[in-house]
């Protein structure tokens, strides 16, 4: 976890996982480099949110593969899953709905978030059914974003497609990604 800048009632925290998404963002408002997946996202925005003070709300910027063809850009989730857990097995068990999916806006694409990186076209195509995006950190963040009560938006780049050869596709593409995640952070964040 790496945390830059201050944080203050009045503007947003910028959220990634890599310092690889964050590298053109000018300093302009703080950044929170948590590190990939679920875990690093929950407990380095929950230790930051913890301590204080609440910053306006919580901006995730990030890359995400895309699991259908077509789809390219920057994208603001509307609802988010976590694809890696599985709510109907734990609510059989207990009774109770743990990992529900979180509605964040009116439009915009499903993001499914879990711990692996989906590169596999067996995986992708499973996913596709239920998603247009997947990440490994937007669900976790959210969560604890709504548990301290900041409001929180979910937006990606569009890296790779999932599945085969994804990992060589996002090494190549981050670059890309984290000037345009910077040009949506200037268009909507000035």
């Amino acid at each position: 976890m790496e945390l830059s800048g201050t944080i203050t009632s009045d503007r947003p925290l910028l959220v990634l996982a890599v310092q690889q998404e964050a590298q053109f963002l000018d300093g302009g408002l703080p950044v929170l480099l948590t590190g990939m997946g679920k875990v690093n996202a929950a407990s380095a925005l929950a230790g930051v949110l913890g301590r204080g003070p609440l910053p306006s709300s919580v901006i995730n910027l990030g890359t995400a593969g895309a699991l259908r063809p077509g789809w390219t850009g920057t994208h603001e989730v509307s609802t988010v899953f976590q694809h890696d857990l599985d709510t109907a097995v734990l609510r059989s068990l207990t009774g109770e709905t743990y990992g529900a999916p979180l509605t964040l806006s009116v439009e915009g694409p499903v993001l499914a978030t879990g711990d692996s990186f989906i590169a596999d076209d067996t995986a992708r195509d499973a996913l596709a059914a239920r998603a247009d995006l997947v990440d490994m950190e937007g669900y976790a963040l959210a969560a604890v974003a709504q548990q301290a009560g900041v409001p929180i938006r979910l937006v990606k780049h569009v890296s790779d497609d999932a599945g085969e050869g994804a990992a060589k596709t996002w090494r190549e593409s981050v670059v890309d990604s984290a000037r345009a995640l910077h040009d949506w952070a200037v268009k909507h964040l000035a």
